[in-house]
Protein backbone atom coordinates (compact mmCIF):
# COMPACT_ATOMS: atom_id res chain seq x y z
CA UNK A 1 0.00 0.00 0.00
CA UNK A 2 3.02 2.20 0.57
CA UNK A 3 4.19 1.63 -2.75
CA UNK A 4 0.87 2.37 -4.27
CA UNK A 5 0.82 5.58 -2.53
CA UNK A 6 3.88 6.92 -3.35
CA UNK A 7 3.88 9.91 -5.96
CA UNK A 8 5.34 7.43 -9.13
CA UNK A 9 2.56 4.86 -8.46
CA UNK A 10 0.18 7.25 -8.34
CA UNK A 11 1.31 8.44 -11.77
CA UNK A 12 1.51 5.22 -13.25
CA UNK A 13 -2.24 4.17 -12.04
CA UNK A 14 -3.39 7.22 -13.25
CA UNK A 15 -2.08 6.52 -16.44
CA UNK A 16 -3.04 2.76 -16.52
CA UNK A 17 -7.04 4.00 -15.67
CA UNK A 18 -6.64 6.57 -18.32
CA UNK A 19 -5.38 3.93 -21.31
CA UNK A 20 -8.89 1.64 -20.24
CA UNK A 21 -11.13 4.16 -20.19
CA UNK A 22 -9.79 5.35 -23.88
CA UNK A 23 -10.01 1.87 -25.05
CA UNK A 24 -13.18 2.10 -26.51
CA UNK A 25 -12.41 5.55 -28.03
CA UNK A 26 -10.99 5.24 -32.28
CA UNK A 27 -9.68 9.25 -31.25
CA UNK A 28 -8.02 8.50 -28.25
CA UNK A 29 -6.24 5.68 -29.79
CA UNK A 30 -4.27 8.54 -32.11
CA UNK A 31 -3.46 10.52 -28.96
CA UNK A 32 -0.14 11.03 -27.05
CA UNK A 33 1.00 12.76 -24.28
CA UNK A 34 4.00 15.38 -25.14
CA UNK A 35 5.83 15.41 -22.19
CA UNK A 36 8.54 18.40 -23.23
CA UNK A 37 5.43 20.68 -24.03
CA UNK A 38 2.53 19.11 -21.48
CA UNK A 39 0.58 18.47 -24.03
CA UNK A 40 -1.98 15.98 -25.93
CA UNK A 41 -1.29 15.44 -29.64
CA UNK A 42 -3.50 13.27 -32.11
CA UNK A 43 -2.20 11.87 -34.40
CA UNK A 44 -2.69 12.18 -38.10
CA UNK A 45 -3.54 9.05 -40.50
CA UNK A 46 -0.12 9.88 -42.56
CA UNK A 47 2.15 10.34 -39.27
CA UNK A 48 0.78 7.17 -38.00
CA UNK A 49 1.81 5.48 -41.14
CA UNK A 50 5.54 6.52 -40.44
CA UNK A 51 5.68 5.18 -36.75
CA UNK A 52 4.23 1.86 -38.24
CA UNK A 53 6.66 1.60 -40.64
CA UNK A 54 9.47 2.87 -37.95
CA UNK A 55 8.26 -0.24 -36.16
CA UNK A 56 8.95 -2.55 -38.75
CA UNK A 57 12.17 -1.40 -39.16
CA UNK A 58 11.71 0.12 -42.48
CA UNK A 59 12.18 3.57 -43.60
CA UNK A 60 9.92 6.05 -42.69
CA UNK A 61 9.02 7.73 -46.46
CA UNK A 62 8.16 4.98 -48.80
CA UNK A 63 9.69 6.57 -51.77
CA UNK A 64 12.51 6.36 -50.43
CA UNK A 65 15.09 3.52 -52.02
CA UNK A 66 17.87 2.24 -49.68
CA UNK A 67 19.42 -0.15 -52.33
CA UNK A 68 19.65 2.34 -55.10
CA UNK A 69 22.85 2.09 -57.50
CA UNK A 70 26.05 3.59 -56.56
CA UNK A 71 27.01 6.51 -58.84
CA UNK A 72 30.19 7.15 -59.07
CA UNK A 73 31.82 10.03 -59.50
CA UNK A 74 35.16 9.52 -60.81
CA UNK A 75 35.69 9.69 -64.64
CA UNK A 76 37.77 6.69 -64.93
CA UNK A 77 37.70 6.32 -68.42
CA UNK A 78 40.29 8.39 -70.77
CA UNK A 79 41.69 9.43 -67.72
CA UNK A 80 45.14 11.15 -68.05
CA UNK A 81 46.04 10.47 -64.47
CA UNK A 82 44.11 7.20 -63.58
CA UNK A 83 44.53 6.27 -59.94
CA UNK A 84 46.11 3.11 -61.08
CA UNK A 85 48.27 2.41 -64.14
CA UNK A 86 49.15 -0.78 -63.90
CA UNK A 87 48.60 -3.40 -67.10
CA UNK A 88 45.84 -5.64 -67.11
CA UNK A 89 47.31 -8.95 -65.46
CA UNK A 90 47.30 -11.91 -68.18
CA UNK A 91 45.31 -14.10 -65.62
CA UNK A 92 42.49 -12.31 -66.67
CA UNK A 93 42.37 -13.12 -69.88
CA UNK A 94 40.38 -15.73 -71.57
CA UNK A 95 40.30 -16.28 -75.00
CA UNK A 96 37.15 -17.00 -76.77
CA UNK A 97 36.16 -19.98 -78.21
CA UNK A 98 33.69 -18.50 -81.32
CA UNK A 99 36.75 -16.64 -82.55
CA UNK A 100 39.03 -19.42 -82.37
CA UNK A 101 36.95 -21.65 -84.78
CA UNK A 102 36.79 -17.93 -87.19
CA UNK A 103 40.31 -18.17 -87.51
CA UNK A 104 41.01 -21.71 -87.55
CA UNK A 105 38.33 -21.61 -90.93
CA UNK A 106 40.36 -19.09 -92.26
CA UNK A 107 43.55 -20.15 -92.08
CA UNK A 108 41.94 -23.50 -94.04
CA UNK A 109 40.72 -21.54 -96.85
CA UNK A 110 44.27 -19.69 -97.28
CA UNK A 111 46.13 -23.12 -97.60
CA UNK A 112 43.29 -24.61 -99.71
CA UNK A 113 43.60 -21.81 -101.71
CA UNK A 114 39.69 -20.20 -101.72
CA UNK A 115 40.93 -16.78 -100.08
CA UNK A 116 43.75 -15.33 -102.64
CA UNK A 117 46.05 -12.11 -102.21
CA UNK A 118 47.02 -9.27 -104.34
CA UNK A 119 50.41 -9.81 -104.77
CA UNK A 120 52.50 -6.41 -103.51
CA UNK A 121 53.16 -4.08 -106.56
CA UNK A 122 56.68 -3.66 -107.49
CA UNK A 123 57.12 0.04 -108.37
CA UNK A 124 59.59 -0.04 -111.57
CA UNK A 125 63.25 0.85 -111.38
CA UNK A 126 63.30 2.00 -114.63
CA UNK A 127 61.17 4.10 -117.22
CA UNK A 128 61.36 4.72 -120.70
CA UNK A 129 62.63 8.88 -120.79
CA UNK A 130 60.35 9.11 -124.04
CA UNK A 131 57.34 7.30 -122.21
CA UNK A 132 54.84 5.20 -123.25
CA UNK A 133 51.48 6.77 -122.85
CA UNK A 134 49.98 3.03 -122.48
CA UNK A 135 51.57 2.58 -119.19
CA UNK A 136 51.37 5.92 -118.09
CA UNK A 137 49.78 6.14 -114.36
CA UNK A 138 48.25 9.55 -115.10
CA UNK A 139 46.18 7.75 -117.45
CA UNK A 140 45.52 5.05 -115.24
CA UNK A 141 44.38 7.36 -112.93
CA UNK A 142 41.83 9.77 -114.86
CA UNK A 143 39.73 8.27 -116.88
CA UNK A 144 39.86 12.25 -118.93
CA UNK A 145 43.84 12.53 -119.11
CA UNK A 146 44.74 12.55 -123.10
CA UNK A 147 48.23 11.99 -123.44
CA UNK A 148 50.29 14.91 -124.90
CA UNK A 149 51.26 14.52 -128.47
CA UNK A 150 54.57 12.75 -128.97
CA UNK A 151 57.60 14.79 -129.65
CA UNK A 152 60.25 13.72 -132.40
CA UNK A 153 63.12 11.65 -131.14
CA UNK A 154 66.32 13.29 -131.28
CA UNK A 155 68.45 12.53 -134.30
CA UNK A 156 72.61 12.73 -134.83
CA UNK A 157 72.19 16.57 -136.05
CA UNK A 158 71.08 17.26 -132.61
CA UNK A 159 73.85 15.47 -130.97
CA UNK A 160 76.61 18.00 -129.29
CA UNK A 161 79.76 16.58 -131.72
CA UNK A 162 77.74 15.59 -134.97
CA UNK A 163 79.26 14.38 -137.93
CA UNK A 164 80.42 16.99 -140.73
CA UNK A 165 77.48 16.42 -143.08
CA UNK A 166 75.05 17.64 -140.43
CA UNK A 167 76.67 20.60 -139.93
CA UNK A 168 75.47 23.62 -142.74
CA UNK A 169 78.02 25.93 -144.13
CA UNK A 170 77.56 29.94 -144.13
CA UNK A 171 76.02 29.72 -147.36
CA UNK A 172 73.24 27.25 -146.25
CA UNK A 173 72.39 29.52 -142.66
CA UNK A 174 72.43 32.73 -144.89
CA UNK A 175 69.73 31.05 -146.94
CA UNK A 176 67.64 30.01 -144.08
CA UNK A 177 67.63 33.73 -143.14
CA UNK A 178 65.57 33.80 -146.49
CA UNK A 179 63.12 31.68 -146.05
CA UNK A 180 59.92 31.88 -144.03
CA UNK A 181 59.59 31.26 -140.59
CA UNK A 182 57.47 28.38 -141.31
CA UNK A 183 59.81 26.96 -143.67
CA UNK A 184 63.03 27.88 -141.56
CA UNK A 185 64.45 24.77 -139.82
CA UNK A 186 64.01 25.35 -136.04
CA UNK A 187 67.07 23.54 -134.76
CA UNK A 188 70.40 24.54 -136.89
CA UNK A 189 73.45 22.06 -135.76
CA UNK A 190 76.34 23.07 -134.40
CA UNK A 191 79.50 21.22 -133.28
CA UNK A 192 81.09 21.38 -129.77
CA UNK A 193 84.55 20.00 -128.44
CA UNK A 194 82.88 19.24 -125.04
CA UNK A 195 79.53 19.06 -122.57
CA UNK A 196 81.12 21.98 -120.90
CA UNK A 197 81.17 24.68 -123.86
CA UNK A 198 77.71 24.00 -124.52
CA UNK A 199 75.80 27.14 -123.45
CA UNK A 200 72.17 27.58 -122.28
CA UNK A 201 69.50 27.13 -124.80
CA UNK A 202 68.23 30.98 -126.07
CA UNK A 203 64.92 30.28 -126.84
CA UNK A 204 63.79 28.08 -123.56
CA UNK A 205 61.50 31.02 -122.21
CA UNK A 206 59.81 31.67 -125.40
CA UNK A 207 59.07 27.95 -126.13
CA UNK A 208 58.00 27.92 -122.57
CA UNK A 209 55.45 30.68 -122.42
CA UNK A 210 54.48 29.20 -126.42
CA UNK A 211 54.10 25.76 -124.84
CA UNK A 212 51.52 27.14 -122.16
CA UNK A 213 49.53 29.10 -124.76
CA UNK A 214 48.94 25.63 -126.74
CA UNK A 215 47.80 24.25 -123.85
CA UNK A 216 45.85 26.97 -122.47
CA UNK A 217 44.12 28.13 -126.12
CA UNK A 218 43.87 25.12 -127.89
CA UNK A 219 42.61 22.19 -125.84
CA UNK A 220 43.02 18.33 -126.65
CA UNK A 221 39.79 16.89 -127.02
CA UNK A 222 38.73 13.25 -126.82
CA UNK A 223 36.86 12.44 -129.34
CA UNK A 224 34.86 8.76 -129.54
CA UNK A 225 34.85 7.03 -132.74
CA UNK A 226 31.69 5.74 -134.01
CA UNK A 227 32.20 2.06 -135.89
CA UNK A 228 29.42 1.99 -138.20
CA UNK A 229 28.65 0.35 -141.11
CA UNK A 230 28.37 2.84 -144.20
CA UNK A 231 25.82 0.33 -145.78
CA UNK A 232 23.47 0.54 -142.76
CA UNK A 233 22.99 4.05 -143.02
CA UNK A 234 21.68 3.72 -147.05
CA UNK A 235 17.93 3.60 -147.38
CA UNK A 236 16.38 0.38 -147.91
CA UNK A 237 15.22 0.39 -151.33
CA UNK A 238 13.47 -2.20 -153.73
CA UNK A 239 14.67 -3.86 -156.13
CA UNK A 240 15.10 -2.43 -159.37
CA UNK A 241 13.62 -5.51 -160.74
CA UNK A 242 9.96 -5.44 -159.29
CA UNK A 243 10.07 -2.09 -160.07
CA UNK A 244 9.95 -2.58 -163.91
CA UNK A 245 8.65 -1.60 -166.18
CA UNK A 246 10.53 1.56 -167.20
CA UNK A 247 12.65 3.15 -169.81
CA UNK A 248 16.11 1.62 -169.70
CA UNK A 249 17.48 1.18 -173.91
CA UNK A 250 17.25 3.66 -176.68
CA UNK A 251 14.95 2.28 -178.71
CA UNK A 252 14.00 4.68 -182.24
CA UNK A 253 15.71 7.61 -183.34
CA UNK A 254 14.21 10.42 -185.27
CA UNK A 255 15.75 12.33 -187.88
CA UNK A 256 15.06 15.42 -190.18
CA UNK A 257 15.45 18.38 -187.90
CA UNK A 258 18.96 20.64 -188.95
CA UNK A 259 18.85 22.28 -185.75
CA UNK A 260 18.42 21.81 -182.26
CA UNK A 261 15.01 19.92 -181.18
CA UNK A 262 13.17 22.66 -178.79
CA UNK A 263 10.41 20.46 -177.60
CA UNK A 264 8.10 17.73 -178.18
CA UNK A 265 5.07 16.76 -177.47
CA UNK A 266 3.16 13.21 -177.49
CA UNK A 267 -0.55 13.05 -178.83
CA UNK A 268 -2.97 11.78 -176.36
CA UNK A 269 -3.61 8.31 -178.31
CA UNK A 270 0.08 7.78 -178.42
CA UNK A 271 0.17 7.46 -182.17
CA UNK A 272 1.61 10.54 -182.66
CA UNK A 273 4.32 13.10 -181.48
CA UNK A 274 5.65 16.65 -182.77
CA UNK A 275 8.29 18.32 -182.35
CA UNK A 276 9.85 22.14 -182.45
CA UNK A 277 13.03 22.96 -183.48
CA UNK A 278 15.31 25.97 -183.74
CA UNK A 279 15.35 25.59 -188.13
CA UNK A 280 12.05 27.31 -187.91
CA UNK A 281 10.35 23.78 -188.55
CA UNK A 282 7.40 21.50 -186.99
CA UNK A 283 7.57 18.13 -187.53
CA UNK A 284 4.80 15.43 -186.86
CA UNK A 285 6.44 12.01 -186.48
CA UNK A 286 4.77 8.29 -186.80
CA UNK A 287 5.73 7.09 -183.32
CA UNK A 288 6.51 3.64 -184.33
CA UNK A 289 7.86 4.05 -187.84
CA UNK A 290 9.98 6.80 -187.27
CA UNK A 291 8.25 8.59 -190.54
CA UNK A 292 7.65 12.01 -190.99
CA UNK A 293 4.24 12.80 -191.92
CA UNK A 294 3.79 16.28 -192.34
CA UNK A 295 6.26 19.82 -191.63
CA UNK A 296 5.36 23.06 -191.02
CA UNK A 297 7.74 26.28 -191.94
CA UNK A 298 7.85 28.93 -189.80
CA UNK A 299 10.91 30.75 -190.86
CA UNK A 300 11.74 31.54 -186.41
CA UNK A 301 12.78 29.64 -183.85
CA UNK A 302 9.74 26.79 -182.53
CA UNK A 303 10.14 27.31 -178.74
CA UNK A 304 7.17 24.91 -177.98
CA UNK A 305 4.69 22.20 -179.28
CA UNK A 306 1.69 21.20 -177.25
CA UNK A 307 -1.15 18.85 -178.24
CA UNK A 308 -4.95 19.18 -177.35
CA UNK A 309 -5.24 17.02 -174.36
CA UNK A 310 -8.71 15.33 -176.08
CA UNK A 311 -8.27 12.70 -178.79
CA UNK A 312 -11.50 13.74 -180.85
CA UNK A 313 -9.34 17.35 -181.32
CA UNK A 314 -5.73 16.90 -183.23
CA UNK A 315 -4.93 20.75 -182.66
CA UNK A 316 -1.45 21.27 -181.91
CA UNK A 317 -0.30 24.45 -180.35
CA UNK A 318 3.02 26.39 -181.45
CA UNK A 319 4.85 28.73 -179.98
CA UNK A 320 7.41 31.30 -182.39
CA UNK A 321 8.10 34.45 -180.95
CA UNK A 322 5.39 36.30 -180.10
CA UNK A 323 2.83 33.96 -181.98
CA UNK A 324 0.79 31.26 -181.22
CA UNK A 325 -0.31 29.20 -183.76
CA UNK A 326 -3.04 26.83 -183.40
CA UNK A 327 -2.75 23.77 -186.32
CA UNK A 328 -5.23 21.15 -187.42
CA UNK A 329 -2.71 18.47 -188.03
CA UNK A 330 -5.12 16.82 -190.33
CA UNK A 331 -5.52 13.85 -188.22
CA UNK A 332 -8.59 11.89 -187.68
CA UNK A 333 -11.69 11.17 -190.27
CA UNK A 334 -13.94 13.41 -191.92
CA UNK A 335 -16.14 14.08 -189.16
CA UNK A 336 -13.47 15.17 -186.58
CA UNK A 337 -11.86 17.50 -189.35
CA UNK A 338 -14.97 19.33 -189.49
CA UNK A 339 -15.06 19.91 -185.95
CA UNK A 340 -11.63 21.01 -185.58
CA UNK A 341 -12.27 23.20 -189.00
CA UNK A 342 -15.20 24.25 -187.39
CA UNK A 343 -13.20 25.56 -184.10
CA UNK A 344 -10.04 26.85 -185.76
CA UNK A 345 -12.27 29.52 -187.99
CA UNK A 346 -12.36 33.07 -187.14
CA UNK A 347 -14.75 35.19 -188.83
CA UNK A 348 -13.00 38.65 -187.83
CA UNK A 349 -9.43 39.34 -186.31
CA UNK A 350 -10.93 40.12 -182.66
CA UNK A 351 -9.59 41.66 -179.00
CA UNK A 352 -10.40 40.82 -175.80
CA UNK A 353 -12.37 43.14 -173.30
CA UNK A 354 -10.67 43.27 -169.89
CA UNK A 355 -12.77 44.86 -167.15
CA UNK A 356 -15.31 46.82 -169.76
CA UNK A 357 -11.99 48.28 -171.32
CA UNK A 358 -10.24 47.49 -174.91
CA UNK A 359 -6.88 46.09 -173.86
CA UNK A 360 -4.87 45.95 -177.05
CA UNK A 361 -1.71 43.67 -177.17
CA UNK A 362 -3.14 40.11 -178.97
CA UNK A 363 -5.41 39.31 -181.06
CA UNK A 364 -6.97 36.00 -182.63
CA UNK A 365 -6.45 35.65 -186.64
CA UNK A 366 -7.30 33.49 -189.11
CA UNK A 367 -3.91 31.52 -190.76
CA UNK A 368 -5.08 30.42 -193.87
CA UNK A 369 -0.83 29.21 -194.93
CA UNK A 370 -0.67 26.89 -191.86
CA UNK A 371 -4.54 26.26 -191.84
CA UNK A 372 -5.10 27.49 -188.03
CA UNK A 373 -5.21 30.00 -185.52
CA UNK A 374 -2.96 32.75 -185.47
CA UNK A 375 -2.75 34.68 -181.97
CA UNK A 376 -0.69 37.88 -181.68
CA UNK A 377 1.06 38.48 -178.31
CA UNK A 378 2.83 41.92 -177.35
CA UNK A 379 6.05 39.87 -176.54
CA UNK A 380 7.35 36.63 -177.16
CA UNK A 381 5.41 33.35 -175.63
CA UNK A 382 8.11 31.08 -174.17
CA UNK A 383 5.36 27.88 -173.25
CA UNK A 384 1.78 26.74 -173.95
CA UNK A 385 -0.04 24.61 -171.82
CA UNK A 386 -3.34 22.91 -172.14
CA UNK A 387 -6.51 22.55 -169.84
CA UNK A 388 -7.42 18.70 -168.80
CA UNK A 389 -10.64 19.80 -171.35
CA UNK A 390 -9.00 20.96 -174.16
CA UNK A 391 -10.72 24.10 -174.49
CA UNK A 392 -8.63 26.45 -172.50
CA UNK A 393 -4.86 27.23 -172.48
CA UNK A 394 -2.64 28.94 -170.96
CA UNK A 395 0.61 31.09 -172.43
CA UNK A 396 3.47 32.66 -170.84
CA UNK A 397 5.47 35.54 -171.70
CA UNK A 398 8.39 36.57 -169.02
CA UNK A 399 8.39 39.78 -170.32
CA UNK A 400 4.90 40.59 -170.10
CA UNK A 401 4.84 42.19 -166.52
CA UNK A 402 1.44 41.96 -165.40
CA UNK A 403 0.06 40.44 -168.59
CA UNK A 404 2.54 38.27 -168.91
CA UNK A 405 0.14 34.56 -168.57
CA UNK A 406 -2.94 34.46 -170.41
CA UNK A 407 -5.95 32.34 -170.53
CA UNK A 408 -7.67 31.63 -173.39
CA UNK A 409 -10.55 30.10 -174.23
CA UNK A 410 -10.35 28.13 -177.81
CA UNK A 411 -14.37 28.06 -178.36
CA UNK A 412 -15.00 31.58 -177.79
CA UNK A 413 -12.22 32.81 -179.14
CA UNK A 414 -11.34 35.00 -176.05
CA UNK A 415 -8.62 36.20 -174.02
CA UNK A 416 -8.07 37.24 -170.54
CA UNK A 417 -5.33 38.42 -167.90
CA UNK A 418 -3.90 36.11 -164.92
CA UNK A 419 -6.15 37.61 -162.41
CA UNK A 420 -3.86 37.06 -159.80
CA UNK A 421 -0.31 39.70 -158.86
CA UNK A 422 2.92 38.01 -160.16
CA UNK A 423 5.55 38.14 -157.47
CA UNK A 424 8.73 37.49 -160.08
CA UNK A 425 9.28 36.62 -163.81
CA UNK A 426 7.41 34.00 -164.57
CA UNK A 427 8.65 30.73 -165.65
CA UNK A 428 5.78 28.37 -166.58
CA UNK A 429 2.12 28.12 -165.55
CA UNK A 430 0.25 24.51 -165.25
CA UNK A 431 -3.51 23.66 -164.80
CA UNK A 432 -4.28 21.00 -162.47
CA UNK A 433 -4.73 17.35 -163.87
CA UNK A 434 -8.59 17.06 -161.81
CA UNK A 435 -9.56 20.50 -159.97
CA UNK A 436 -9.82 24.04 -161.22
CA UNK A 437 -6.46 25.08 -159.44
CA UNK A 438 -4.26 26.85 -161.13
CA UNK A 439 -0.32 26.55 -160.58
CA UNK A 440 2.22 29.90 -161.44
CA UNK A 441 6.17 28.93 -161.40
CA UNK A 442 8.15 32.52 -161.16
CA UNK A 443 11.80 31.91 -160.31
CA UNK A 444 12.14 31.35 -156.62
CA UNK A 445 8.47 29.63 -156.14
CA UNK A 446 5.21 27.60 -156.82
CA UNK A 447 2.09 29.68 -156.17
CA UNK A 448 -1.15 27.97 -156.14
CA UNK A 449 -4.36 29.39 -157.14
CA UNK A 450 -7.96 28.69 -156.99
CA UNK A 451 -9.54 29.99 -160.04
CA UNK A 452 -13.45 29.22 -158.83
CA UNK A 453 -12.86 31.48 -155.34
CA UNK A 454 -9.95 33.47 -157.08
CA UNK A 455 -7.37 33.22 -154.12
CA UNK A 456 -4.43 31.97 -152.80
CA UNK A 457 -3.87 28.43 -151.99
CA UNK A 458 -0.26 27.50 -150.80
CA UNK A 459 2.99 29.40 -151.51
CA UNK A 460 5.76 26.19 -152.09
CA UNK A 461 9.20 27.25 -151.46
CA UNK A 462 11.59 26.19 -153.47
CA UNK A 463 15.21 27.24 -151.99
CA UNK A 464 16.75 26.95 -155.21
CA UNK A 465 18.51 29.31 -157.30
CA UNK A 466 16.20 29.50 -160.53
CA UNK A 467 12.78 27.39 -161.70
CA UNK A 468 13.44 25.77 -164.70
CA UNK A 469 9.96 23.59 -165.04
CA UNK A 470 7.39 21.80 -163.25
CA UNK A 471 5.57 18.85 -163.51
CA UNK A 472 1.94 17.87 -162.03
CA UNK A 473 1.25 14.67 -160.64
CA UNK A 474 -2.05 12.87 -162.10
CA UNK A 475 -3.46 12.74 -158.46
CA UNK A 476 -2.85 16.55 -158.27
CA UNK A 477 -1.11 16.05 -154.76
CA UNK A 478 2.58 15.94 -155.74
CA UNK A 479 4.43 18.53 -157.97
CA UNK A 480 8.31 18.29 -159.39
CA UNK A 481 10.54 21.26 -160.01
CA UNK A 482 13.42 21.34 -161.86
CA UNK A 483 16.11 24.10 -161.46
CA UNK A 484 18.96 25.52 -162.77
CA UNK A 485 21.49 24.55 -160.53
CA UNK A 486 20.73 20.78 -161.59
CA UNK A 487 18.40 20.15 -158.56
CA UNK A 488 15.37 17.97 -158.42
CA UNK A 489 12.52 19.05 -155.96
CA UNK A 490 9.42 16.89 -154.65
CA UNK A 491 6.68 18.81 -153.31
CA UNK A 492 3.76 16.96 -151.40
CA UNK A 493 0.91 19.54 -151.06
CA UNK A 494 -0.64 17.89 -147.95
CA UNK A 495 2.74 17.34 -146.14
CA UNK A 496 4.06 20.39 -146.46
CA UNK A 497 5.26 24.28 -148.42
CA UNK A 498 8.74 23.11 -148.14
CA UNK A 499 10.36 20.29 -150.67
CA UNK A 500 9.79 16.93 -149.40
CA UNK A 501 12.78 15.47 -151.21
CA UNK A 502 15.60 17.27 -152.98
CA UNK A 503 17.46 15.28 -155.42
CA UNK A 504 21.03 16.48 -156.36
CA UNK A 505 21.29 14.37 -159.69
CA UNK A 506 22.43 16.40 -162.43
CA UNK A 507 26.01 18.72 -162.75
CA UNK A 508 24.14 20.98 -165.04
CA UNK A 509 20.89 23.02 -165.85
CA UNK A 510 17.61 20.63 -165.98
CA UNK A 511 15.90 21.91 -168.96
CA UNK A 512 12.40 19.89 -168.43
CA UNK A 513 10.71 17.26 -166.18
CA UNK A 514 7.82 15.28 -166.64
CA UNK A 515 5.09 12.70 -165.01
CA UNK A 516 3.90 9.89 -166.82
CA UNK A 517 0.24 9.50 -166.79
CA UNK A 518 -0.63 6.17 -165.55
CA UNK A 519 2.97 4.76 -164.38
CA UNK A 520 4.85 5.39 -161.65
CA UNK A 521 7.62 7.28 -163.18
CA UNK A 522 8.89 10.47 -163.64
CA UNK A 523 12.01 11.80 -165.61
CA UNK A 524 13.81 14.88 -165.75
CA UNK A 525 16.42 15.94 -168.62
CA UNK A 526 19.25 18.20 -168.64
CA UNK A 527 22.42 20.15 -170.23
CA UNK A 528 24.23 17.02 -169.41
CA UNK A 529 23.62 15.26 -172.08
CA UNK A 530 21.48 12.60 -169.75
CA UNK A 531 18.38 11.68 -168.39
CA UNK A 532 17.24 10.58 -165.39
CA UNK A 533 13.96 7.84 -165.01
CA UNK A 534 12.81 7.73 -161.19
CA UNK A 535 10.03 5.74 -159.93
CA UNK A 536 7.81 7.38 -157.93
CA UNK A 537 4.58 5.44 -156.16
CA UNK A 538 2.16 8.24 -154.07
CA UNK A 539 0.23 5.99 -151.84
CA UNK A 540 -3.14 6.49 -150.78
CA UNK A 541 -2.85 6.49 -147.02
CA UNK A 542 -1.96 9.99 -146.09
CA UNK A 543 0.60 8.64 -143.58
CA UNK A 544 2.62 6.85 -145.69
CA UNK A 545 5.17 9.23 -147.50
CA UNK A 546 5.96 8.75 -151.09
CA UNK A 547 7.89 6.20 -152.20
CA UNK A 548 11.08 7.98 -154.87
CA UNK A 549 13.57 5.42 -156.61
CA UNK A 550 16.37 6.58 -158.83
CA UNK A 551 15.89 3.96 -161.85
CA UNK A 552 18.02 4.42 -164.65
CA UNK A 553 20.22 6.83 -166.35
CA UNK A 554 19.70 7.88 -170.02
CA UNK A 555 22.48 8.72 -172.30
CA UNK A 556 23.02 9.05 -175.92
CA UNK A 557 22.71 12.49 -176.90
CA UNK A 558 25.67 14.76 -177.74
CA UNK A 559 26.43 18.24 -176.96
CA UNK A 560 25.72 21.11 -178.77
CA UNK A 561 26.61 24.44 -178.10
CA UNK A 562 26.91 23.67 -174.66
CA UNK A 563 23.17 22.46 -174.81
CA UNK A 564 22.58 19.14 -174.00
CA UNK A 565 18.98 17.43 -173.70
CA UNK A 566 16.43 20.05 -174.01
CA UNK A 567 13.31 18.56 -173.72
CA UNK A 568 11.58 15.32 -172.25
CA UNK A 569 8.04 13.44 -172.30
CA UNK A 570 6.39 9.75 -171.56
CA UNK A 571 4.29 7.85 -173.76
CA UNK A 572 0.45 8.70 -172.66
CA UNK A 573 0.35 4.59 -172.48
CA UNK A 574 3.66 3.09 -172.38
CA UNK A 575 6.57 3.27 -170.23
CA UNK A 576 8.50 5.22 -172.59
CA UNK A 577 9.98 7.76 -172.60
CA UNK A 578 10.86 10.75 -175.38
CA UNK A 579 13.68 13.16 -175.67
CA UNK A 580 14.83 15.88 -177.93
CA UNK A 581 18.28 16.87 -177.79
CA UNK A 582 20.37 20.16 -178.84
CA UNK A 583 22.12 17.47 -181.26
CA UNK A 584 18.98 17.67 -183.79
CA UNK A 585 17.57 14.04 -182.56
CA UNK A 586 14.64 12.70 -181.13
CA UNK A 587 14.96 9.18 -178.90
CA UNK A 588 12.97 6.80 -178.19
CA UNK A 589 13.63 4.75 -174.78
CA UNK A 590 11.77 1.56 -174.27
CA UNK A 591 11.82 -0.67 -171.63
Amino acid sequence: MLMLCSKSGLDHCFTILSFFNNIGCEKSRRKIYDEYNDEEVELTKEETKLVRRMLKGKTPHADFDPYAPYVDWFKWEDAKHPLSNAPEPKSRFIPSKSEAKKVLGLVRAIRKGFIKFDKPKEEPRFYMLWGDDASSSEKSGHLSYIPAPKPNMPGHEESYNPSLEYIPTQEEINSYQLMDEEDRPKFIPKRFTSLRSIPAYENAVKDSFERCLDLYLCPRVRKKRINIDPESLKPKLPSRKDLRPYPATCYLEYRGHKGAVMSISTEASGQWIASGSSDGTVRLWEVETCRCIKVWEFGEVVQYVAWNPLPELPILAVTVGQDVFLLNSGLGNEEIQRKVKELLHVETPTAPEDSGNKVSGWSWRQDDEHEGIRLRHFKSVYSVEWHRKGDYFSTVMPAGDSKAILIHQLSKKFTQRHPFKLHGLPVSAVFHPTRSIFFVSTKKNVRVYDLLKQKLIKKLETGLREVSSISIHPAGDNIIVGSRDGKLCWFDMDLSSKPYKVLKCHPKDINNVAFHRSYPLFASCSDDCTAYVFHGTVYSDLNQNPLIVPLEILRGHASSDGRGVLDCKFHPRQPWLFTAGADSLIKLYCH
